[in-house]
């Protein structure tokens, strides 16, 4: 009864959205004629971004009608060396990693391990928000609509200075709600990662295994996977890059383990091709039913609003995994995925007219998947390309976080003259603490301190005094002269209380008090 009630739901949706906005295409379907001469100018266009510097190495499949019509590479897996992308090279997808694990959740709704509507407090009853209404019902769809309240930033800090995933999403229970229950949208790497976890929980089997059972293995997707592990592995790989003066450099690695269903994701254009078949068929793939319809069509249903794409202006919304935008070609599902370190990608589909395209690229910042997918799908409805879609989208990625850096920059540009002088070290040294950071060790290091952060102390900080009891550090690789501060508040005793480091303080989360004497 309830996939027919689901059913009911779904086509009251579709007569609402088209409605508001009817399809923006002609009823033609799209030949193969007009297919081929779309993608001989992709083909063009991705040569010429690479050619031009704008990324080191891209990946692109094409499906349409069921066939993977386009499958190509283009560029060098990492920048200064021989070696070239090819269809089979691994790339990590950073969060294009979501929509492929909601297709994995609807593989076990389809066969009735659970439903979009189980609750958390029963496939995990371990787990908890900052309120109890909430935590008692919470569900799957909840969560992978960002709909929980968690703020979008919660567990991403505790990631990076080293936490696992269990003990992140233990932490998630401290952080304050940024929205009412259901009422607010925050994207949250780690709620969507509770999401799938709990959803895997009734088989037994970890997340990992889930997601190769019901999905990678099915489709014959042999060379992706949610480990890191096995990305290393791999020899045909991508490398992450990173502009340093000017010039594309492999400079830093990144383990997205902790937060798997949401972002650590990796695989090949050849094998997300067949995905898209999947996506494309309704849950058929190869002429066999794999996922009932319903289950995965519940995952394009437009649950919470986003707002306009910045750069078309098509109202855009988020399903399940997906963003579903109303466009000036129709209807689309798609996802974007990014690692401020260095990896870009996308997935676009036009259902209607059958047709997909992934595109995967090994550099941050930049908007060529953006601008490549724009551009073809101009060419498939239109014939020609409207814009430059690859320089308006580089300006979105450009202004991501470069006027941050320069506001922190500036912020920290000059010392206060005279600048007050700071406390002696062993007024700032001990053990700091709170519920959600933990423990943290401030000791002191020639002529400044080390701020040590994480399991056992895992991640180091230099702390250099700026003035008074505020010290900088410099903690994000990804924007290596991004300065933040770390402030101390000193007692009539001479020796500080409390502590607040500032890139730990997103969510109000990042002050620490002082353990002991």
């Amino acid at each position: 009864m309830r996939l027919d009630r689901n059913l009911c739901h779904l086509r009251i949706w579709a007569l609402v959205l088209m409605a508001l906005w009817p399809p923006a295409t002609s009823a033609d379907p799209i030949s193969p004629e007009r297919m081929t001469a779309a993608l001989s100018k992709l083909e063009a266009l991705a040569q010429g971004a690479v050619a031009d510097g704008a990324v080191p190495g891209l990946a692109i499949a094409v499906v349409h009608d069921d066939k993977v019509v386009f499958l190509k590479g283009f560029g060098h897996r990492e920048a200064g060396k021989p070696e070239t992308v090819d269809a089979d090279t691994v790339f990590q997808i950073a969060s294009l990693s979501k929509p492929v694990s909601a297709t994995v959740v609807a593989a076990l709704v389809s066969g009735r391990v659970v439903s979009w509507d189980s609750k958390i407090a029963d496939l995990d009853p371990s787990f908890r928000l900052a309120d109890p209404y909430p935590t008692s019902e919470l569900t799957i769809r909840d969560l992978f609509a960002h709909r929980s309240g968690l703020p979008g930033t919660a567990g991403d800090d505790l990631e990076g200075i080293g936490y696992d995933r269990a003990e992140i999403l233990r932490r998630l229970r401290f952080v304050p709600p940024s929205s009412s229950f259901r009422a607010g949208y925050s994207y949250s790497n780690f709620g969507l990662t509770e999401g799938a976890v709990a959803a895997a929980r009734p088989t037994g089997k970890s997340w990992e295994e889930v997601a190769e059972e019901k999905l990678y293995h099915p489709l014959g997707m042999a060379s992706t996977s949610s480990r890191h592990a096995d990305f290393v592995k791999h020899a045909n790989r991508a490398a992450l890059h990173i502009k340093v003066d000017g010039a594309w450099a492999a400079k830093i690695e990144r383990d997205p383990d902790a937060q798997a269903p949401a972002g650590g994701v990796s695989s090949t254009a050849r094998d997300l091709s067949q995905w898209v078949r999947l996506v494309l068929g309704d849950g058929v793939y190869a002429g066999k039913p794999l996922i009932v319809a319903d289950a995965l069509a519940q995952t394009h249903v437009p649950l919470m609003t986003r707002g306009k794409n910045p750069v078309s202006g098509g109202e855009s919304f988020y399903g399940l995994g997906w963003n579903v935008e109303f466009g000036r070609h129709g209807l689309n599902w798609g996802h974007a995925g990014a690692f401020s370190v260095g990896a870009r990608t996308l997935v676009t589909v036009f259902p209607e007219e059958k047709f997909g395209i992934v595109i995967l690229a090994n550099a941050f910042p930049t908007g060529v998947p953006e601008g490549l997918s724009d551009s073809f799908a101009d060419l498939v409805f239109d014939g020609k390309v409207e814009k430059d879609w690859i320089e308006a989208w580089n300006g979105i990625y450009a202004g991501l976080f470069g006027p941050a850096v320069e506001a922190a920059k500036a912020r920290f540009a000059a010392r206060p003259s005279p600048a007050r002088p700071a406390a002696p070290a062993s007024a700032y040294t001990g053990r700091y603490a709170n519920d959600f950071i933990g423990d943290a060790v401030v000791s002191g290091a020639g002529d400044g301190l080390l701020l040590k952060l994480g399991p056992a102390g895992a991640r180091s900080y230099s702390l250099t005094h700026f003035d008074g009891d505020l010290f900088l550090t410099y903690p994000d690789a990804e924007t290596p002269d991004r300065p933040a501060s770390v402030s101390f508040v000193v007692g009539p005793n001479g020796k500080a209380t409390a502590m607040t480091v500032e890139f730990l303080d997103d969510n109000h989360l990042g002050t620490l008090r002082r353990v002991g004497d």
